[in-house]
């Protein structure tokens, strides 16, 4: 099934052929107005240099009008042959039969019943356009019909093709994929999200997260703040260097600079509670230390997810050449996806 893009926007055109094959794009007076666009000639030379084909409209109220319009549209210096979409009328086949004779292509569109789509094969129209959409805001089965327009130009042997317009929604798309439609004519907000879907999103999300786990280093992840204190320093100047990092915690390291724990804001609070507000003319010498957890900074970071399970801590210190390079926070993994 050819894929269409239904759209005037210079923008959308350029992102979904980027993305997507285009088999070309559908316009309309309607996107033209809608979009401020008020050269059409210039307008329609731009896309057809931008896509394989271009459908564009030739309106005219007499059948010599549309033919005229035609005429004068391939005068312009388009890069390719346009495809002429004309409006079902009895004038609009007899266009259509014209412009086909002349060995050009046609797409009759605004097609709402059967009849129509049969008056515009029987002309040899190169696509007929019945709009889905459309036809389900007036209560009608539309994809039942467009089935039918299918199945008859099948049975027939008629080498016109059936392009579904009016696309709402990704449902549409499917739809007209089952039942055998030629070509489809989507709006750029519907064709991005004809690759979605939660599972997918799901299962891509989980091998990305074990992809970052089994290549990404702690080096990597840590933040270039790194608050350390002395066993000099008093607990002011670790609350300061907390707040200044936007870490929880600092390293504390001896006069060698060898690591002895680390001080968190919940041992902070806990002080605090025990001893009051005296405990911030302490020194960060007068507090005892358990021993902390470590890992290698270049360690991968699968590992130190092992030891964020394995000891329910909020963090663990990043060492490299025995000494402290950095905190790896909890929250930061939380926010990456990594643990839960």
């Amino acid at each position: 099934m050819e894929l269409f893009l239904d759209s005037v926007d210079f923008n959308e055109i350029e992102s979904a052929t980027k993305l997507f094959a285009l088999a070309g794009v559908t316009t309309t007076p309607t996107f033209m107005h809608k979009h401020g666009i008020t050269d059409i000639d210039s307008a329609l030379v731009k896309l057809s240099g931008m896509v394989p084909s271009m459908h564009a409209e030739a309106l005219g109220e007499t059948c010599d009008e549309i033919i005229s319009e035609a005429h004068r549209i391939l005068e312009l210096p388009l890069k390719t042959k346009p495809v002429f979409k004309i409006p079902i009328s009895n004038h609009g086949v007899q266009a259509c039969r014209l412009l086909i004779n002349e060995g050009h292509q046609v797409n009759i569109h605004l097609v709402y019943t059967l009849n129509q789509a049969y008056l515009a094969m029987t002309a040899g129209a190169t696509y007929v356009c019945p709009l889905a959409g459309r036809l389900h805001d007036e209560g009608h089965d539309a994809m039942m019909m467009i089935e039918q327009v299918v199945k008859t130009a099948e049975k027939y042997k008629y080498p016109t093709k059936v392009m579904v317009s009016s696309v709402r929604h990704p449902e549409h798309v499917r739809q007209s994929l089952l039942i055998g439609a030629h070509a489809c004519t989507v709006p750029w907000s519907v064709m991005k999200r004809l690759s979605e879907n939660s599972l997918t999103t799901l299962g891509a999300n989980e091998f990305l997260e074990h992809t970052r786990l089994m290549t990404l280093k702690v080096k990597e992840v840590i933040r270039k703040e790194n608050p350390v204190c002395s066993l000099n320093e008093t607990l002011m100047d670790a609350m300061v260097k907390m707040t200044e990092s936007g870490l929880g915690a600092v390293s504390v390291v001896n006069q060698n600079n060898a690591l002895v724990g680390i001080f968190t804001d919940g041992d902070l609070r806990r002080k605090l509670k025990e001893h009051g507000q005296e405990i911030l003319r302490y020194r960060m010498s007068d507090f005892e230390y358990h021993p902390p957890v470590t890992i290698s900074a270049g360690s991968p970071l699968y590992e130190a997810v092992k030891l964020f399970s394995s000891y329910k801590i909020d963090n663990v210190i990043a060492m490299e050449d025995n000494f402290p390079v950095g905190i790896l926070d909890i929250q930061d993994l939380l926010k990456m996806g990594l643990v839960g």
